[in-house]
């Protein structure tokens, strides 16, 4: 059956992540939507209350945006590779440093996808960067952000709590920065635990 699979994964086309046009074999974004990707520029900020610093890099739209629905949605895994490679070569140096901690999903809907985003993402970029990744955070409740509107978000932000052993430096790391509630709970959560230095990271940010 493995071997129907190769098979059958060499004769079909390589499609992009992005628009699903055919791109180079091995490849998972076409030329054009690499280019648009590249023209992308990072945006930077102080971020939601709690946290030190916040880098985003990229708006959510156009190409970036479709990536992040291909990871969460489409469960197209590699994604959090390009990601995380983006991130690697985007971010400001001064950033990248302590451990990455992933900002966490309901347990409900990991379990409904299979995979976590955020930790899909964290772990490709702390093997790329070769820093610790400790995911000491706990999301609780099942209710989605996607679809809310912004004063649902704000003021009904998730509820999160540390486990374990914090790092007394975090790097957090999520897929998108929307009204920046998940990030600003996950910070005081962090910092009630111990940790001193609380910067974050996403891939896109909703503007």
């Amino acid at each position: 059956m493995k071997a129907l699979h190769a098979v059958a994964a060499g004769l079909l086309p390589a499609l992009c992540a992005a628009c699903g046009r055919s791109c180079r074999p091995g490849g998972l974004l076409c030329s054009r939507c690499s280019r648009r990707l590249a023209e992308a520029e990072p945006l930077a900020g102080s971020g939601p209350p709690g946290l030190d610093r916040v880098w985003s890099s990229a708006a959510h739209e156009g190409v970036a945006r479709d990536l992040v629905t291909s990871l969460k949605f489409r469960r197209l895994l590699p994604v959090a590779e390009l990601i995380a490679e983006r991130i690697e070569w985007l971010a400001p140096a001064s950033l990248l440093s302590g451990a990455i901690v992933p900002v966490p999903t309901a347990r409900l809907r990991t379990l409904t996808r299979g995979f976590d985003p955020a930790s899909e993402i964290a772990a490709a970029l702390a093997q790329r960067l070769d820093m610790p990744l400790q995911p000491c955070l706990v999301r609780s409740g099942g209710g989605r952000q996607v679809g809310k509107r912004r004063a649902q978000r704000i003021g009904h932000p998730p509820r999160v709590r540390a486990r374990g052993e914090v790092p007394r430096s975090v790097l957090l790391l999520d897929d998108v920065l929307t009204t920046g509630a998940t990030l600003s709970a996950s910070a005081r959560a962090l910092r009630s635990a111990g940790a001193i230095r609380v910067a974050a990271i996403t891939f896109t940010r909703r503007l």
